[in-house]
């Protein structure tokens, strides 16, 4: 018990602690792409790594994974961080240490199209999870129409009900055919508006005081890049749609880490700022179903 306790605080220590960057090579070396001497790890003209070498199969593989964002070595640090240490990772990447993890934005949208391609058949089943869910969504949609009919009389109502049944399945489908087709653009979005009452309520955190709106909108991609990569493993996976759901509660681990509130404290300032976010997502819902209903109907 008394070694699993000391892994432990050797555990905390190293989620603490930033990123070291490696020292620089004393070696000299002659730039192959452009003739410069110099010592160090990267040439100061070109920035070609002193590193390179002849041309192998590894490097090939590569080189194509550089090409999809892939291939640079912060992208798998920056992984291994959003798992084990997301907040103080978010915390050093919004205090300037930028050049040691893979940029929020690309990532969130190499990780969006990714999840993507898995949900609609890359996984082991080679199940489209995506139409699974809009089934689902349905039928839930469907069934409280069919509660609501139970106790109606009369052909003229009923059939009123079922002409609004009908339309509210036509608006859900184009509603959910064009989030579906701009994901990516309506994540962005909706981590900006729930970015502002977080921001409200976490704005004075002890560990980070000072903290602005726009690193906070930062913070909520780096967040939602770490429940991705969660989701694409059980979506791969094919596992039960409840565990998916559980992954959200992640949320408060870089929330705390970042903020460095207890978990009782960010628990709380989350779910009030989720009961803002959750009123102003119906009001603005409502408005956006209803101005495609004039429109399309």
């Amino acid at each position: 018990m008394e070694a699993l306790r000391e892994k432990y605080e050797r555990f905390k220590e190293w989620q603490q602690r930033p990123y070291q960057v490696k020292p620089m090579s004393a070696e000299a070396h002659d730039c192959p792409t452009c003739g410069t001497h110099f010592e160090g790890n990267y040439c100061p003209r070109c920035g070609q790594s002193a590193r390179i070498g002849r041309y192998s199969f590894k490097k090939a593989f590569l080189l194509f994974l550089d090409v999809w964002g892939l291939g640079n070595r912060g992208m798998f640090r920056t992984i291994r961080d959003l798992i084990l240490r997301p907040g103080y990772m978010i915390r050093d990447y919004l205090q300037g240490m930028q050049m040691a993890y893979f940029p929020p934005f690309k990532m969130f949208f190499l990780l969006t199209a990714l999840s993507i391609f898995v949900e609609t058949g890359w996984n082991i089943k080679g199940q489209d999870r995506s139409q699974i869910v809009y089934d689902e969504v349905m039928q839930r949609v469907n069934q409280a129409f069919e509660d609501k009919n139970q106790n109606v009389e009369g052909e003229d109502i009923q059939k009123a009900l079922d002409q609004g049944q009908q339309t509210s399945n036509d608006v859900s489908q184009v509603v959910y055919a064009w989030v579906m087709k701009h994901a990516s653009i309506v994540m962005i979005v909706v981590l900006l508006l729930f970015s502002g009452p977080l921001y409200l309520f976490f704005r004075k955190c002890p560990a980070y005081p000072g903290i602005k709106y726009s690193e906070f909108f930062v913070t909520m991609v780096y967040i939602t890049n770490m429940l991705d990569i969660y989701s694409i493993v059980l979506n791969f996976f094919c596992l039960n749609f409840i565990a998916e759901t559980c992954i959200y509660v992640l949320t408060i681990i870089p929330l705390k880490q970042l903020s460095g509130y207890s978990y009782w404290l960010t628990i709380f300032k989350t779910l009030m700022a989720f009961l803002v976010f959750f009123v102003a997502y119906v009001a603005l819902s409502v408005l956006i179903s209803g101005v495609v209903g004039m429109i399309y109907f």
